[in-house]
């Protein structure tokens, strides 16, 4: 390193630079990607719906209670409560990279106790003395090539590439816990729909035993009858569990365990309920309104643009570094002369450092920084096009399953008639029970299959609202960094 003595003309250097300087790396460009001007099912561009629809989508389904879960989840869930603390980091790292733009002083002060021998000819000796040492010395590293521009703006990227994370894990949070709560209700459903065939089959068994005592029927008959009722009661403890397993699912989504749920909101839970019906129309927006709220590809984005700054910052290290330091340090025996002008020591300066030879280094951090910006740019497309492809797929499984479902529940309705006529047939000696034993387990299968489809509508439209991206619009978050705060609510 070469020390330059500077005397008035300090100032007009530290100006030179100032307007020599400039920013190296390429100036960051968003990717333009050719999308698509509508969906491939046809009928979505006729459904196209305002952005309004989706920022509280849950709303839709019209259940109180859903909307009582999503409010306590978002206060409670400690995957947002992560996703805030390396928003937080994000922000200080942010302020450390901006820190370098100011002088970086460090004062000291000290007081030593010495002795010099007195017996050794030359140099001669003193004796005991002692000194005060009191002062700072600064250093000022001029950005002449924007390497500290560009940690800022890297900087500034992860921060939105960190509120989009948070985003993202609220959208996914949302789309969770309507699952979750969906999943309980069809279960209750599917219980229900199991009790009410136990009492069938318990009817069936009671009229193949008053067969069997008036010489109809027979013995076999009567052991199909109750292994068909046995067969039905043994789903009941499964469809328990299931209920177990979604009102567990339901509780650790608000950042508490099952047993720290409130009494009154697990009598809710547990307390039957209708399962939740699919809105009259799809809340389906314009491709291009995808990539503007999806907070996954909107995270993509930023990256992409933190990675592109950080060539800049490799760049930066091919030039020179300038700085400016500045000692200024009182040094006296006595304490009362410590700041007087005579006691002071000072030395003002300019520096300069290049790196000679560093063996390549700095030429593959370049090309480091490139391909990792190329990656970020490629995994932005990539969000892209897996996020429109979340679209087409919930979109596709919607109609499927609402056409299906048409036919699930005629097939209800023709079962249902089959069975009451076959058990008329039989008790009036007319038919064998195997048509009674048949009918039933058709129509009990059909009754199950029709609410599983109802089920998995709910699923796709949730599946839907997830993938446009909705739902983070109509949360505001508390972004002041106070991890504290948070740590003392614990």
């Amino acid at each position: 390193m070469a020390i330059v003595r500077l005397a008035p003309r300090l100032g007009a250097l530290a100006l030179a630079a100032g307007l020599a300087a400039c920013t190296v790396g390429p100036e960051y460009q968003p990717d333009e990607m050719a999308l698509p001007a509508g969906w491939t099912e046809s009928r979505a561009a006729a459904e196209a719906q305002s952005i309004e629809r989706l920022k509280s989508w849950w709303a839709e389904f019209q259940d109180p209670l859903l909307d009582k879960l999503v409010g306590q989840a978002i206060a409670g869930n400690y995957d947002l409560k992560i996703a805030r603390q390396r928003l937080v980091q994000a922000r200080a790292e942010r302020a450390i990279a901006g820190a370098a733009d100011y002088p970086q002083v460090k004062a000291e002060a000290s007081r030593t106790n010495s002795n010099s021998s007195t017996t050794v000819g030359w140099p001669p000796g003193i004796g005991q003395y002692h000194t005060w040492v009191a002062g700072f010395d600064a250093s000022w590293e001029l950005d002449v090539f924007g390497g500290t521009a560009r940690s800022k703006e890297a900087a500034e990227a992860e921060i939105g590439a960190a509120i989009e994370d948070r985003r993202a894990i609220l959208v996914s949070l949302l789309a969770e816990l309507a699952d979750a709560y969906a999943g309980l209700r069809v279960s209750q459903l599917r219980r229900s729909i199991a009790e009410h065939n136990i009492e069938v089959a318990q009817k069936a068994v009671a009229l193949t035993q008053t067969q069997l005592d008036r010489g109809f029927g027979t013995e076999l008959d009567l052991a199909q009858a109750r292994a068909q009722q046995e067969t039905v009661e043994a789903g009941i403890p499964q469809l328990d569990a299931a209920i177990a397993r979604a009102i567990h699912a339901i509780a650790l989504l608000q950042g508490q365990f099952p047993e720290q749920l409130p009494g009154d909101l697990v009598t809710e839970l547990e307390r039957p309920a209708p399962l939740m019906t699919v809105p009259a129309s799809l809340p389906v927006t314009l491709p291009s309104e995808v990539v503007a709220n999806r907070p996954d590809i909107r995270r993509a984005e930023r990256r992409y643009a933190a990675a592109n700054a950080r060539i800049g910052v490799a760049t930066a290290a091919q030039f020179p570094d300038f700085s400016i330091p500045l000692l200024i340090e009182p040094n006296s025996a006595a304490l009362h002369t410590l700041f007087e002008a005579r006691s002071l020591d000072w030395t003002v300066g300019a520096a300069l450092s290049q790196t000679v030879f560093d063996g390549g280094r700095i030429d593959a951090r370049i090309e480091a920084a490139k391909a990792a910006a190329e990656q970020a740019r490629l995994g932005y497309e990539t969000s892209v096009q897996g996020g429109f492809r979340e679209v087409e797929d919930a979109l596709v499984n919607y109609r499927t399953e609402a056409r299906r479902h048409v036919t699930l529940k005629a097939v209800v309705a023709d079962d249902r008639k089959v069975l009451d006529q076959a058990t008329r047939l039989y008790g009036a000696g007319l038919t064998d029970f195997l048509k009674v034993l048949d009918a039933e387990r058709s129509a009990y299968a059909a009754d199950d299959v029709e609410a599983q489809s109802r089920y998995a509508e709910v699923t796709d439209v949730i599946a839907l609202f997830k993938a446009l991206g909705g739902g983070w619009q109509a949360v505001p978050f508390d972004d002041v960094p106070v991890a504290a705060k948070e740590a003392e609510g614990r």
